[in-house]
């Protein structure tokens, strides 16, 4: 298996990978699409096994982490790999559902339809894969009320939070050292990192974002898939976070308004120029919005 170090605000994997949780701006739920918006730090990370007597022993693991986020807040995966050269396939599941293909979370990669990241070249994840050159932002909603796309795929909230396996490619199929070009990466973030809501947070579809999920370049036989690092990442909200750890929760995030008077700049889309994206799921794209949640829920009183 993979080695895993939880950092303050990463996760290593195997020493040159790298996951952050992004702190980012909530984009409108107008029928629009819209350019990825800027990062403005990463989330703290927290270690289930330090907080042992105050959380649920069966998530007790080595892997397992929280994240302490607002309800209604948004966030993207940032991946990030020392050695660019040496990709790794990615999984990714928001309360036991790939956010790729709608499926059921597993441990296996799927090649038709594929079902996994190849990171790089994808050098992130802002939600669920829903159309051709689109995702719907990843959006914090409390467990229980049926906002989640847990809830909307599954017909339950159980699960939760976030699951990531990282499989390390086959021994031999990449150069152990760096060629003489690397990969572009995505531009270096605006913005400042903040620092200073009880029910655990799954993750609900949000607004439309530019993005492409790119195909393998490799192929699927290029993963050792017995080779692997398998993490599950909790969501608190702020009461909770703070029952949990005894700490002040981090302060509320910026509004879309705030961005716009501090004139912090969008990113330019990253993969404009690269060929193709992963032909999207049949059932990710009839998960509602939190938008249309709420529209329905006002209009049924």
């Amino acid at each position: 298996m993979l080695d895993v170090q939880i950092e303050p605000e990463s996760i290593r994997i195997d020493k040159q990978f790298a996951i952050t949780f992004k702190r980012t701006l909530r984009i409108p739920e107008d029928g629009s699409v819209h350019k990825p918006p800027p990062n403005f730090g990463a989330f703290p990370i927290y270690r289930v096994a330090d907080y042992a007597k105050s959380l649920p022993a069966e998530w007790q693991s080595e892997t397992s982490v929280f994240i302490p986020m607002y309800q209604r807040e948004a966030l993207y995966i940032r991946f990030e790999n020392a050695s660019p050269w040496q990709p790794y396939a990615v999984k990714v599941a928001v309360g036991g559902i790939n956010a790729v293909s709608g499926e059921p979370h597993s441990n296996k990669l799927r090649g038709e339809p594929q079902d996994y990241l190849v990171c790089p070249p994808q050098l992130w994840l802002d939600g669920i894969y829903t159309q051709r050159g689109m995702v719907r932002q990843f959006l914090a909603m409390p467990l229980g009320l049926g906002y989640t796309v847990e809830g909307s795929i599954s017909g339950s909230e159980k699960v939760g939070g976030l699951q990531i396996i990282v499989f390390a490619p086959k021994p031999g199929i990449f150069p152990a050292e760096a060629p003489e070009t690397k990969p572009a990466l995505r531009p270096t973030s605006f913005g400042r990192t903040p620092r200073g809501e009880t029910v655990e947070m799954g993750l609900a579809a949000g607004g439309g974002i530019q993005q492409k999920v790119l195909p393998d370049p490799h192929g699927l036989e290029s993963w050792d898939q017995n080779n692997f690092a398998q993490l599950s990442v909790h969501i608190f909200n702020s009461e909770q976070f703070q029952q949990i750890t005894g700490l002040e929760p981090p302060p509320t995030t910026v509004n879309e308004q705030t961005y716009a008077e501090q004139r912090f700049p969008w990113f330019r889309l990253y993969g404009e120029t690269l060929q193709g994206d992963v032909n999207p799921s049949e059932l990710l794209p009839g998960v509602p919005t939190v938008a249309e949640l709420d529209a329905e829920r006002k209009q049924n009183g």
